[in-house]
């Protein structure tokens, strides 16, 4: 895969956690496909997977379920 930025052969899927919105509206996406390139450091989600987020995020009600995370705050 070559990347969007340098455009150099090597990048690499890794899958990360995102959070998006804050206390009772806080979601956390789980496994979200992100391109990573070693040689010029560039992260970045595909069209695809940005639409697919922002689906997610309409439809939380119906895909998500609720589960306790503990939670600490920094300072």
């Amino acid at each position: 895969m070559h990347c969007v930025n340098c455009g150099k052969a090597g990048t690499k899927m890794r899958f990360v956690t995102r959070s998006y919105g804050k206390g009772e509206d806080l979601l956390v996406l789980e496994n979200v496909p992100l391109g990573s390139c070693p040689h010029c450091g560039e992260s970045y989600m595909t069209a695809q997977t940005l639409r697919e987020l922002e689906r997610i995020k309409q439809q939380r009600h119906q895909l998500a379920t609720k589960r306790l995370v503990a939670v600490a705050e920094f300072g």
